[in-house]
């Protein structure tokens, strides 16, 4: 008993170790962005502000263009978690329900996917913008988070599927109903959530994306909240440091708050296909 109750005593301890060292930059962060100048240029940081202050949220909107950078990102991530939904649902089904081979290659290809780093992937896609005349679009843009975010989304929308049971769709098929009516009018309501949750990942996904942004959009104008947040920092790689964590701090909030609200949806995703009825 003494044994369990230390191996308890002793996960607690590494759960709350892992937790502070998760929190600890956002807290920093949160910190930095209410300290006025003379407080960032101490010597003796503190955690909590001595005199807080707004003054870096004013100086950051006021260097940088962040609400249109923000409107850019919301732009990108909105259009790209609808589009890879829309599609990965009607796939999500016909891997869950059918058993093919091609249903076989189709998961594969979302597990190696995965493998493959961004750097190793840019100079193809790159070349594939650039013939179809989309660099430095929002459209090129939004057409790679889509490619991007599919492989995940599709794996979320399979374990959703095969947790509704197959009875109701035969039942539907008593009653007359076709396959798509039948995914429409029983099984697209049932898996509401799991599309909502799908969705809102896809989302956080292309808000907090840089690299494809830095690389694709070379108009200032066109330019994201990530690569805009970059702009703080000097040619000689100094950081205007009060403002960029201000700008940081909002840039995380959104995300923050999405992830919150869906990551129990997006842990039951992850273990319905686990469950056989």
């Amino acid at each position: 008993m003494r044994t369990r109750k230390g191996a308890r005593a002793g996960q607690y301890a590494a759960l709350l170790c892992y937790l502070v060292f998760l929190a600890f930059p956002f807290l920093w962060l949160i910190s930095t962005a209410f300290k006025p100048a003379r407080e960032l240029a101490s010597l003796h940081p503190t955690w909590i502000p001595h005199d807080p202050t707004l003054a870096n949220f004013r100086q950051a909107f006021d260097e940088q263009p962040l609400l249109r950078a923000a409107l850019n990102s919301l732009t990108a991530a909105l259009g790209a978690s609808l589009i890879a939904v829309v599609i990965a649902t009607p796939m999500a089904y016909v891997i869950a329900r059918h058993r093919t081979p091609l249903a076989k290659a189709a998961t594969g290809w979302v597990v190696v996917s995965q493998a493959f780093p961004f750097v190793l992937v840019i100079i193809p896609l790159f070349l594939v913008l650039k013939n179809l005349r989309l660099i430095d679009s929002m459209t090129g843009l939004i057409m790679v988070y889509v490619v991007w975010a599919l492989p995940f989304a599709l794996w979320m929308l399979v374990g959703y599927v095969r947790a509704v049971p197959a009875e109701l769709e035969e039942a539907a098929a008593v009653d007359g109903a076709g396959r798509v009516r039948t995914l429409v009018s029983v099984t697209a309501p049932l898996l509401a959530p799991g599309i909502v949750a799908t969705a809102l990942f896809a989302f956080i996904s292309a808000w907090n994306e840089f690299f494809f942004a830095l690389v694709l959009l070379k108009t200032p104008e066109k330019q994201t909240l990530p690569v805009i947040l970059t702009h703080f920092i000097g040619a000689e790689g100094v950081a205007d440091l009060g403002p960029l964590a201000a700008a940081a701090f909002l840039a995380t909030l959104p995300s923050l708050v999405v992830f919150a609200l869906i990551q129990k949806r997006i842990t039951g995703g992850m273990l319905a296909g686990a469950v056989k009825s």
